[in-house]
């Protein structure tokens, strides 16, 4: 039986966004699409969502073969977990990826492990198997590096707080901000299945930091641009995007700073997010939700900021008594 795919949707007048159906449930993973003199193709999504992505290009009008970029905003699996599947139908494109991020293109196998660690047995059934970038195609890009398409000049900011791998593309052509996770999730209604959209975080291990969020969400607003675009999924308005990412993170980190402890459970954890979402979702004056919807998403945020302050504490602890901290800073192999 042939496989449907969703059409492409026009985000701007040269700007794409293809539906990868990540574990095959539409509006919760996209790639965008920039068609222009040198066609740039933004995040691959996993590899299980390679057969979307060709799809979706092809119902563009383009093929592997006709980009000149292909951008990942970070290499969580899945956002790069297909790069190098695809990268191998593209050989003429380089891979723009973060300057953390880099090796990991060239040598997945500890990414890999990273995410088996979070998911272990259902990591290939969510994913999909991760293959190497051929390295003369992976190219870095430092913050603030501007790549020219033809007729949009894209600019890349470095913008941790999610992932410290991660940048953010902007388009001031188009008036938008391609973030990733930078500027949080958007849970659509056709995904949710609640009669609104909304914006929450993702605090997934193990670069969550509350500060480096505050100071990406400065930076955006001090851009003019008007439209967030997230991969997970479709576009915000840059305030409310930049709004609740922030409330949120303080308020996820302002609660496991005051539960943490060695044996904290996820389960317990999860509840109490769970709780503040709710409250925040009444606040803003939706009713008739069910939370559960997204409760995988909950389990990995709670995952992420135990990290996030199991490894701030030690730091503290470590100041105190007069040692030499490490930095905490993640390589770029962490899971989601």
């Amino acid at each position: 039986m042939k496989t449907s795919f969703p059409a492409p949707q026009q985000m701007a007048p040269d700007v794409w966004l293809i539906d990868l159906l990540e574990q095959g449930r539409p509006f919760r993973t996209g790639a965008y699409v920039i068609c222009d003199t040198y066609p740039i193709l933004i995040e691959t999504g996993a590899a299980n969502s390679h057969a979307a992505l060709l799809a979706g290009l092809n119902a563009i009008g383009l093929r592997p073969t006709d980009l000149a970029y292909v951008a990942v905003t970070h290499v969580h699996l899945d956002h790069a977990g297909g790069a190098g599947q695809f990268m191998a139908k593209a050989p003429q494109a380089k891979l723009l990826v973060h300057p953390r991020g880099a090796r990991h293109m060239a040598d997945p196998s500890r990414l890999f492990q990273g995410a088996s660690d979070v998911y272990g047995k259902r990591i290939l059934d969510l994913f999909g198997p991760v293959q190497p970038v051929a390295a003369e195609q992976i190219q870095i890009q430092e913050h603030e590096s501007v790549i020219s398409t033809g007729k949009h000049e894209l600019t890349f900011f470095d913008t941790p707080g999610h992932a410290s791998h991660h940048f953010s593309i902007v388009d001031p052509s188009s008036d938008i901000i391609i973030a990733g996770d930078a500027a949080g999730l958007r849970f659509r209604k056709e995904f949710t299945g609640f009669s609104f959209d909304f914006v929450m975080p993702s605090t997934s291990p193990v670069d969550f930091d509350p500060d480096a969020v505050s100071r990406t969400m400065a930076l955006f607003r001090q851009r003019p641009e008007s439209t967030i675009l997230h991969t997970h999924f479709g576009a915000t308005p840059k305030a409310e995007a930049l709004d609740e990412t922030e409330r949120l993170c303080r308020a996820f980190a302002a609660i496991i700073n005051r539960r943490y402890d060695e044996d904290e459970s996820i389960t317990g954890l999860v509840g109490e997010l769970s709780d503040l979402m709710e409250q925040r979702l009444t606040e803003l004056g939706h009713h008739e939700f069910n939370l559960e919807a997204i409760a995988d998403d909950f389990a990995i945020n709670a995952m992420g900021l135990l990290h996030y302050e199991r490894r701030r504490r030690r730091k503290l602890n470590a100041e105190a008594s007069g040692q030499t901290p490490a930095t905490g800073a993640s390589d770029g192999s962490s899971p989601h």
